[in-house]
């Protein structure tokens, strides 16, 4: 599994935060060469829903989180350097136990 980058070169920031459920997830929008996409983030401790348009790899960074993925019914537990994949149209719970799990999302399409 490959390592998660620790910096981004020659990239663009969207200022304005990406925040969800009151501040529980904030994340940023880097916009790369090439109209590739990926947010940056800090999921809080707790239990969070989302739903995917496009497929999405999620790396997590630090921390840890338990994800259950649209169409399976276990959660699997995610530490740092770990990666999981969504389909788009789709969807996935997230459970952070304690403390802070950072994250890159990479927009697949």
């Amino acid at each position: 599994m490959p390592t998660p980058p620790a910096q981004f070169d020659g990239v663009s920031v969207v200022a304005k935060a990406n925040v969800y459920f009151d501040g529980g997830v904030v994340s940023h929008t880097v916009l790369l060469p090439g109209g590739k996409k990926k947010t940056l983030g800090l999921i809080r401790a707790g239990s969070y829903r989302f739903n995917t348009e496009a497929p999405e790899l999620m790396e997590i960074i630090d921390g840890a989180c338990s994800v259950a993925v649209d169409g399976s019914n276990k959660s699997i537990f995610y530490g740092p350097g770990a990666q999981f994949e969504v389909s788009g149209k789709s969807g996935f719970r997230i459970d952070v136990a304690e403390g802070i799990c950072q994250y890159i999302c990479t927009f697949l399409r």
